[in-house]
């Protein structure tokens, strides 16, 4: 019984480690960082990119796996939930960059004017998804 309490945390955590670095790798392998420091010219604050990205991960941890309550009510959860979706929603356009998604789908479709207007139906349709399943249960 008492090899179990020592081997359990060991695996614990490191399997850990090994996804924190499958995120870290990932996040540096699509430049989301840089990306977003690029474009809003604030590459001077890269430590605060990294604070931020260390915190929320800190964060996001010990949310998951000790599940206490959100600070500030329902105002909390508000911001949070909008932070989380611009998170993942970065990620998501980031990884279909990367991939070159739209423009290889825009041309088997035969897409030459709008493609602008197709990213943003996509994350209308995301956000009418999300809306739906949080609010309506579905």
């Amino acid at each position: 019984m008492g090899i179990r309490y020592l081997i359990l945390p060991i695996i614990g955590f490191g399997g850990g480690f090994l996804v924190a670095g499958g995120v870290i790798a990932l996040v540096v392998g699509l430049g989301i960082i840089t990306r977003f420091a690029g474009i809003t010219h604030t590459a001077v604050h890269n430590r605060l990119y990294e604070m931020a990205v260390l915190l929320g991960g800190i964060y996001g941890t010990m949310a998951t796996v000790f599940r206490f309550p959100l600070p500030g009510g329902r105002v909390g959860m508000a911001v949070q939930g909008l932070t989380a979706g611009m998170y993942v929603g970065a990620w998501i356009m980031a990884l279909a960059e990367v991939v070159h998604m739209f423009p290889i789908f825009a041309r088997r479709i035969g897409l030459t004017k709008g493609v602008s207007f197709v990213v943003l139906a996509i994350a209308l349709g995301k956000v009418t998804g999300s809306l739906l399943h949080f609010y309506m249960g579905w």
